[in-house]
């Protein structure tokens, strides 16, 4: 078995991956607490932008990071730009998945439990996915009791995180949530790559695919302008005590408009209708 090193830059990149996991799972729990304070289409948008947060910023570029300090002795490694990008999509797509079953089934226990069991197989599907992405001179398998580990660390992690989106709603709430998430991402990131052995090839060939740096500065152009973007406009849409408030005022301005329509009404009472000339002729007439 080859020496694998997971920190080859120190601890420089579990502490940015891990920052950069907590940013994702706070802003993606910020946009959550915004969607459910929305209806309709609106809630929809807030959900795909939390779906793209968590799923997107808190864990695959937290695995992203993670991997930056991943060598292997004796081989480069590569990554495959197709799979690469699809377990970005799966990371998405199983988290948007999970917030939408447990948004819409308002909170019931099997909504919570369906929904992390299955955003927790699709998050670890991702890690795997992003894991086979690599490329190199040499053969890996697996430890496959890590690797269970690593699963059920993702399934609990999925399903505490989906607890939270319903729950958390306050900042000070918020920020300690996203430091619990970004502790069970880093750490079943970190498990299911130590369920990893390498054995480099005795003459190792030539690595295809693309350098690590290569995917580094566009990843991080592309998730800064759209995490930006969403943070802006969580600071600009009003909060949910803000729509309570605006609710409540709305609702005390129509009560005193239909107050002071009812007191006008007995103020003024509508005048009786005079007597139709066929009843006119009919009072007049005497009865014999």
């Amino acid at each position: 078995m080859t020496a694998v090193n997971h920190f080859t830059h120190g601890p420089l990149t579990p502490l940015l991956a891990y920052l950069m996991s907590c940013l994702g799972s706070m802003l993606g729990l910020r946009l959550t607490a915004q969607a459910h304070a929305s209806r309709g289409a609106s809630r929809v948008r807030w959900l795909i932008g939390a779906a793209i947060s968590i799923g997107g910023t808190g864990i695959w570029v937290m695995h992203f990071v993670g991997m930056m300090g991943f060598a292997v002795e004796g081989t480069q490694i590569k990554y495959d730009v197709p799979l690469t990008v699809a377990s970005a999509a799966v990371a998405v797509v199983v988290v948007g998945t999970g917030l939408f079953l447990v948004s819409y089934g308002r909170g019931r226990a099997l909504a919570l439990l369906g929904g992390g069991l299955l955003t927790g197989l699709g998050v670890a599907s991702m890690h795997y996915l992003g894991m086979y992405a690599m490329n190199m001179s040499a053969h890996v398998s697996y430890d496959r009791t890590i690797v269970a580990g690593s699963v059920v660390i993702a399934v609990v992690a999925a399903t505490a995180a989906l607890w939270f989106t319903l729950r958390v709603k306050k900042p000070v709430w918020i920020t300690g949530a996203a430091l619990v998430m970004g502790v069970a991402v880093s750490g079943m990131h970190y498990t299911g790559m130590y369920a990893m052995r390498v054995t480099v090839d005795a003459e190792p060939g030539m690595v295809t695919g693309a350098d690590a740096l290569d995917f580094l500065v566009p990843l991080m152009t592309v998730i800064s302008l759209i995490t930006l973007t969403m943070l802006l406009m969580v600071i600009l849409a009003p909060s949910e005590e803000e729509l309570h408030e605006d609710a409540e005022l709305v609702a005390r301005l129509e009560l005193r408009r239909r107050t002071a329509q009812q007191q006008q009404r007995l103020a003024y009472p509508a005048p009786q209708a005079a007597p139709r000339p066929q009843q006119q002729q009919m009072m007049r007439t005497p009865r014999r």
